[in-house]
Parts: structure tokens; C-alpha cells; sequence
């Protein structure tokens, strides 16, 4: 949920809020981009290791070669924490020689900004793979995101390729249009330089 839709929520205004909360969680494709005009993904936000769990600090360069998941989220998000099952289903599908998902974990409530939490959330949803700590918005604004949560699709030259929004489950419409878009990505041959 937005933060708007959430203030305008426990503010009061209810109908409002309810049509503000379901433009927020109505499912949101975009068309994969061509190579030529997809725009490079943002540089990863925070270089400190205390910002990355599972993984030393990340930057595009280490995952040049791969299709990488971005996968927005955060943990007290039933709609993202729901989608766990289905991202796990994803590095069992595709090899991690060619694929990796990358977890941002950006807050909405207070208790999703303590460390401590999201490591406690990390091991009881049994995520392994790299996530990126937030707190800031930092990498939020530059993604330009609104949704939690959003799995953007990310070339092997670091090219921000769709976005996919939406509680996403094994072999519904979003699962179905992600799983193509990486193993697209995966066949690419790059272009020419």
C-alpha cells in the first residue's frame, strides 16, 4: 500500500482511501524495452555493508553477464510477502551461472525500518539471496517506484528492460509474463558495440 492510500486509511477517509488502495494493487505490466531503449538500471544506492544481507555490497559491474530480478519490497507487505513462494520457485527454474534476484528492501511501517527485523523476516521466509536495506528511499527514488511490490527485469548489460507490479504466484498472469521476460533476457545475444 502507498503511503498515501495508508494516511488516508487510518486519516478517515475510507472510500477514498479504498480507491487509492486498489490502483495500488491492481496488477501493472509494462512491455519489455528493446536494448536500444531501455535506460541502465540505477547505480545500487548504498555501498555500506551494513545496507546488504546475503551478500557483501553489490554493484552492476559484479552482475554483469546476468539477468537480474529486482524485487521491491518489504517484509510486513502481505502483498510482497506473498510472493516469497513464487521467487523461490525462480532460482530453483533458472541457473545461477545466468540469473540472480536482488532483493530491495524498502519500508513503510516503523517496525520494517529495524535491521534486526529484517533479519529476523530474512531467515523465517528463508531468503538467500542479496537484499538491499532501504531505509532511505534512495534507491526507491531512483527507480521512480510507487508499488510495493515491484520486480523489475534488469538485462546482462544492467539495462532496466519491464516492470512488473503486483502479489505475483507460480503460473498466474504476472509469474507467467516475468518468467518469459527472463528467460527472453536469458537467449538475448547482446548487441553489437
Amino acid at each position: 500500500m502507498s503511503k498515501t492510500a495508508s494516511s488516508l486509511l487510518f486519516g478517515g477517509a475510507a472510500v477514498l482511501a479504498v480507491s487509492l488502495l486498489m490502483s495500488r494493487v491492481m496488477p501493472v505490466q509494462a512491455e519489455m524495452m528493446s536494448a536500444q531503449a531501455a535506460p541502465p538500471a540505477p547505480a545500487f544506492t548504498h555501498p555500506h555493508a551494513q545496507d546488504w544481507l546475503n551478500s557483501t555490497p553489490l554493484e552492476w559491474k559484479d552482475l554483469r553477464g546476468k539477468v537480474v530480478l529486482i524485487d521491491v519490497w518489504t517484509f510486513d507487505c502481505w502483498n510482497c510477502y506473498r510472493s516469497i513462494p513464487w521467487l523461490h520457485s525462480l532460482e530453483e527454474k533458472f541457473p545461477a551461472s545466468d540469473f540472480q534476484i536482488i532483493g530491495v528492501h524498502t519500508p513503510e511501517l516503523p517496525q520494517e525500518y529495524v535491521l534486526d527485523n529484517v533479519r529476523k523476516k530474512l531467515k523465517e521466509f528463508k531468503i538467500t539471496h542479496p537484499v538491499m536495506v532501504d531505509n532511505d528511499y534512495s534507491y526507491w527514488k531512483a527507480l521512480d517506484n510507487a508499488y510495493w511490490p515491484a520486480f523489475y527485469t534488469v538485462d546482462k548489460q544492467g539495462k532496466l528492460r519491464s516492470l512488473t507490479v503486483g502479489e505475483t504466484h507460480e503460473g498466474d498472469r504476472n509469474a507467467k509474463i516475468i518468467e518469459a521476460h527472463i528467460a527472453h533476457l536469458i537467449a538475448e545475444r547482446p548487441p553489437h558495440q
